[in-house]
């Protein structure tokens, strides 16, 4: 298993050094090179698979490594890679040279490693089925084109249960999916549908037959995150075979703050599943998460006390005691320097003299001078 992933001049990342943990969360603004980051990541772990991909999908794999980096990163992109630009996955050096073709063909027999699940994931179901990898254009990153592609796949599969797509047995654990329909779905249904001549999902609730594209924004946002978490939970074993990691941007999206928690605990199961999981986000609530799992190491009753955390029954979690008691969140903050993005540890989340630690890499700093604030002019009067 990876331990460590360090990046040097990429992109806008001046240094960046992430210790991975069961789970790793990453915070920071827009642009501040999580994506592109993370992406490289999956380069870095899955090269040989993706020059497999691409190569099924007749993309011809270049003697010059920068116009591989455009079919990955997409169109443009390739000047993220500068002659100055250092990474290393453990104590290997990933070497842009090794992307260009070789003579044999042993990356044919590679396997993929980390599972992508990227912010734009609505792209891939925009108008209510998972596109084609050959649908996207060249300007659109390898990450989506092959998740999309992967959920198309997937429910070529669902015919046998009457096209049914949600809720269906054997894909997720029972609380959690009757958590999603409460939270997300309200307990309505969603089946495939041909009326229109290619099937497209449709929502059914009581007496209402629902085309996609009048859902709401949170239920078409998290209908591709749950295809994903369906991609990751094969139903006759725990995960996906040789499948070591998953990451998932900004799960957070679209969502209330109950569904994010029923997302954070899908997280869980995850990680329980044997698979290491990678955030990025900007919603607090993971990293109160995080730092409620930082202090309740240790504890006795953890299960009891994430129960009402989450407010659900103790023996729904009970399967997660393990990671609860024993396991590892690091969380990591990109932060704007004078020459370039640098990522800092924040994993303890309670070095209260450390701003950046304070403020969870400013995701609560607005909560923070809420509160300060009132209690300021609450005190003078």
């Amino acid at each position: 298993m990876m331990k460590k992933f360090i990046v040097k001049n990429f992109g806008p990342i001046k240094r960046a050094e992430i210790e991975f943990g069961d789970l790793t969360l990453l915070v920071g603004p827009q642009a501040s090179g999580k994506s592109s980051l993370l992406q490289l990541l999956k380069l870095a772990i899955d090269r040989d698979y993706i020059r497999k991909v691409l190569e099924q999908y007749t993309f011809v794999w270049n003697k010059d490594p920068t116009y591989n980096l455009d079919y990955y990163f997409g169109e443009g992109m390739n000047a993220l890679w500068n002659e100055k630009t250092d990474v290393q996955i453990d104590s290997t050096k990933f070497v842009l040279s090794k992307m260009a073709p070789v003579k044999n063909d042993q990356y044919k027999n590679a396997v993929e490693k980390l599972f992508y699940i990227p912010a734009q994931r609505i792209l891939s179901v925009e108008d209510g089925r998972p596109k084609f990898f050959s649908e996207f254009d060249t300007t659109v990153p390898f990450v989506l084109r092959y998740f999309s592609d992967s959920l198309r796949q997937l429910i070529q599969g669902f015919s046998a249960e009457e096209d049914m797509i949600f809720p269906v047995s054997r894909r997720l654990k029972d609380p959690l999916r009757q958590s999603f329909s409460k939270s997300i779905f309200h307990n309505a249904t969603i089946k495939l549908d041909a009326r229109s001549g290619q099937k497209r999902f449709r929502l059914r609730m009581k007496n209402m037959d629902i085309p996609f594209m009048t859902w709401s924004a949170g239920q078409k946002e998290f209908m591709p995150l749950l295809l994903g978490f369906y991609w990751l939970c094969p139903p006759t074993k725990a995960k996906r075979d040789r499948l070591e990691y998953v990451v998932i941007e900004e799960p957070e999206m679209g969502l209330h703050p109950s569904a994010i928690q029923s997302v954070m605990l899908q997280i869980v199961d995850l990680i329980d599943r044997g698979y290491k999981v990678i955030v990025s986000t900007h919603s607090p609530i993971l990293l109160d998460f995080a730092w409620f799992f930082q202090q309740m190491k240790n504890e006795k009753r953890a299960v009891d006390s994430y129960a009402a955390l989450f407010q659900v029954p103790s023996a729904h979690l009970k399967p997660y005691a393990s990671f609860f008691n024993n396991g590892t969140v690091n969380s990591y903050f990109f932060k704007e320097g004078s020459s370039g993005i640098e990522v800092k540890d924040i994993s303890s989340l309670a070095d209260y003299d450390d701003p950046d630690i304070r403020e969870w890499g400013n995701v609560s700093s607005f909560a923070s001078r809420a509160v300060e604030l009132v209690a300021e002019r609450k005190a003078n009067g």
